[in-house]
């Protein structure tokens, strides 16, 4: 067994936010990251797969056909975008790093066509980073609350 990984990075603004908590629950529970605009980052994305390289080629896969399906499913849907307003996958969903790469391994899981999907990690920050590899979890949707006619 192989292990390929391919790094990327993209940038991003997002703001956590859980719509069922008041303002002030929501600034105590995530403090500047709940800033009603949204901050930044600049985010680095691992994605790694698994499996046996094909002996006729000697790859696993070809790195610039990952590259390819990173670009396509992932990154040309998030970078320079705001996640809770610009990315559908991302609707009605607390844009947390947890989230985002549970959310991006829905994106490649069934993309990979040699091998399989092992790991995908995020670094939100240098110091900051989340690895995933694939167990299911809850992610919350919220539905969106109608907004009054003024």
């Amino acid at each position: 067994m192989v292990y390929v990984t391919r790094k990327a990075s993209f940038s991003a603004a997002h703001r956590l936010n859980n719509p069922e908590l008041n303002e002030n629950a929501n600034s105590e529970l995530y403090d500047k990251c709940n800033n009603f605009w949204g901050h930044g980052h600049n985010y680095t994305i691992e994605v790694t797969i698994c499996g046996k390289p094909n002996p006729d080629t000697g790859y696993l896969i070809d790195l610039k056909l990952l590259k390819k399906i990173i670009e396509e499913n992932i990154l040309s849907k998030v970078d320079h975008k705001h996640l809770n307003y610009d990315v559908n996958f991302f609707k009605g969903i607390i844009t947390s790093i947890e989230n985002m790469v549970y959310l991006f391994w829905q994106q490649l899981v069934d993309k990979i066509p040699n091998g399989k999907l092992y790991k995908i990690k995020i670094w939100e920050t240098e110091n900051n980073a989340i690895e995933y590899f694939g167990e299911p979890f809850e992610v919350k949707i919220f539905e969106e609350k109608e907004k009054a006619n003024e």
